[in-house]
């Protein structure tokens, strides 16, 4: 519609300004105008006399923006819900409505009604989403999605480098939402393992675009960002709590090929809190002897300063390689920026596209001591060569205790990492650190993470089926000292296993204390080297097929904790096997019926 001076308050010159500005408006510049011009007029209170009915049409016609946003998450650990949540908080402080909602408890159908999307997830495994995000997830890829024309989205990927298939979920859920219609508030970002500042950065910029397309940031926020629960902890992933060690035992009996170590932490003045189905991070130290190593191949100066972080603060050299940057993980982006410090030393060539499964195999298994040797970056100053690698992250630990049953403790059990691999000994970062260098009364900087997808259910008369071979075991000596605290009822059967019997039967007392005393109703064992053919939990299973299914008619809850690359593939085929014989299903009904399990919270999974 074009302005004429005769039915307008403008005059020709201010006419002539506006019908050249209008119609070259986007749909999102003509939203941001109408909410500045609203709030500018809330602001100083005017009120617009002599305005003509015409003029009122004009302003009216405009859409106004929503201030709605659904927030979904896909998280298998816990560190996209929480990011999820920290958005949430900010949304709301704007002004927003925000719906936060697990990708699991969304109904898809919803999707076509909202407005601002905001997509945080990570990727699983192989390039796969977490279990949680799997129902959304294969419901946008199918014909079923509708379009999106309306939709505004951004996505916040996590991953990890190390890995081929590096935050592929976030891509899929990028993409697949533009092909749909949708319209990005955003660019996507994609976050590695150090992912604090990348999140921020994201989150700002959503805001950002947000508030330029609402009168939200006009509103005075009723939430102060300081509006906290006085049970709330100052400490975070980002400031952990230095927790001294109170116990560090060696489970594993003489004679084993394993050590795995029982810690117990104090959490006593920290006020965190945590439920069983969590996990708590431990910030590790790098190995002193690789570290001396990597300086010496190096050529450096141990003392020398050298930058931690892009505020400028600085470290000895050998202090920031011990406690600050990861060196035992290669990644395709840290030898890319490492190629670049050398010129014919082959490393540019094995990063050419076509030798991927090249590249793969030589980054498996190896560290920063083998990058530097065998492509000569000796030469490189400490100061800019550290600029290349990312953080040590915290490694996240099933937690083996009930704060009910321990209070201001937590308790993790952890399988140390020992191999030999291209002609050097190899050691877990934080697993070595835990067996060989931790003394009892000495602090280690932790903090809690909450998972939401691996949870008791909330009616203590709910049977619960657990299986967790190995250090897989540690979550479920937290229910069941949880359910013997609170006195729950329903029926607990627990699937372990490991190598031998008479060494590496973890925690075997407290089972049988259990068994005792009712807490635990069942339990069967497979100890895989007693005997002449190899016996695993999933083979235990498929033994009592008929009693698992009756459990599973029952209501039964069904969590695994553990290795996902083996032992979680095969203990989900096993389901599906005694889905099929026990239930008559065919393959697909048996795959849907578990399905099924996973959006109820009936099949939940912590594996790694």
């Amino acid at each position: 519609m074009e302005l004429q001076v005769t039915n307008s308050p403008f005059n020709q010159e201010q006419v002539e300004l506006l019908n050249r500005l209008l119609p070259n408006l986007t749909d999102a510049q003509r939203i941001w105008l109408s909410g500045y011009l609203t709030a500018l007029q809330g602001a100083t209170g005017a009120v617009t006399s002599g305005v003509t009915p015409q003029a009122t049409l004009l302003a009216t016609n405009v859409t106004a923006p929503s201030k709605e946003v659904t927030i979904l998450f896909g998280s298998q650990t816990g560190n996209s819900h929480g990011l999820a949540k920290k958005m949430s908080k900010k949304l709301e402080e704007q002004g927003f409505h925000v719906t936060l909602s697990s990708m699991g408890d969304f109904k898809p159908n919803g999707l076509k009604n909202v407005q601002n999307l905001l997509i945080v997830v990570s990727t699983h495994g192989e390039g796969e989403p977490p279990d949680n995000a799997i129902p959304f997830y294969e419901f946008l890829h199918s014909k079923r999605a509708p379009q999106l024309e309306s939709l505004r989205f951004s996505v916040l990927a996590l991953g990890d480098t190390s890995y081929e298939f590096y935050c592929q979920t976030g891509k899929d859920f990028d993409k697949r939402l533009e092909e749909l219609g949708g319209k990005r508030l955003t660019p996507r970002i994609d976050c590695d393992v150090d992912y604090d500042e990348p999140a921020a950065e994201w989150m700002n910029q959503v805001l950002g675009s947000l508030s330029e397309m609402s009168t939200a940031s006009t509103i005075a926020s009723g939430a102060s960002a300081d509006a906290r629960s006085e049970k709330e902890s100052e400490y975070s992933r980002t400031n952990p709590f230095q927790a001294e060690v109170l116990e560090n035992l060696n489970l594993n009996g003489r004679g084993s090929d394993r050590e795995t170590r029982h810690i117990e932490l104090s959490l006593e003045g920290s006020n965190l809190q945590y439920e069983p189905g969590d996990s708590v991070g431990i910030y590790p130290e790098n190995n002193p002897r690789l570290v001396d190593e990597l300086i010496e191949a190096m050529g450096w100066r141990a003392d020398e300063l050298v930058p931690i972080n892009k505020n400028g603060d600085k470290l000895p050299l050998r202090e920031a390689l011990l406690r600050h940057y990861e060196i035992t993980v290669l990644t395709k982006p840290l030898l890319t920026q490492a190629a670049n410090f050398a010129s014919g030393n082959g490393l540019k060539e094995l990063l050419e596209s076509g030798r991927e499964q090249e590249l793969r195999t030589y980054m498996d298994e190896r560290d920063l001591l083998d990058l530097v040797q065998d492509y000569s970056l000796k030469g490189v100053s400490a100061g800019d060569f550290v600029t290349i690698l990312r953080k040590i992250p915290a490694r996240l630990y099933s937690i083996a205790s009930s704060s009910k049953a321990f209070p201001d403790e937590v308790h993790v059990t952890v399988r140390t990492v020992r191999y030999e691999a291209h002609g050097r000994d190899r050691y877990g970062v934080c697993s070595v650190q835990l067996a060989e260098r931790v003394q009892l009364g000495e602090k280690l900087p932790v903090y809690i993470q909450q998972n939401s997808n691996f949870k008791l259910p909330e009616n203590q008369d709910t049977p619960i089926i657990m299986i967790g071979p190995g250090t897989g075991v540690a979550p479920f000596r937290a229910f069941l000292g949880e359910r013997e605290e609170i006195g729950a009822k329903g029926k607990t059967w627990l699937f372990y296993g490991d190598q031998h019997f008479s060494t590496d039967f973890l925690y075997q007392i407290e089972w049988q204390h259990w068994l005792k005393d009712g807490v635990l109703t069942r339990m069967d064992v497979a100890f895989s080297r007693d005997t002449d053919k190899k016996v695993y939990v999933q083979h235990r299973m498929l033994e009592k097929s008929g009693e698992f299914y009756k459990w599973l008619q029952e209501g039964a809850v069904v969590y695994v904790c553990g290795d996902e690359k083996k032992m979680a593939h095969d203990v989900h085929a096993a389901l599906l096997t005694i889905l099929q014989q026990e239930g008559s299903l065919s393959p697909e009904e048996a795959a849907e019926y578990l399905t099924r399990m996973q959006q109820h919270k009936r099949y939940q999974r912590d594996v790694y």
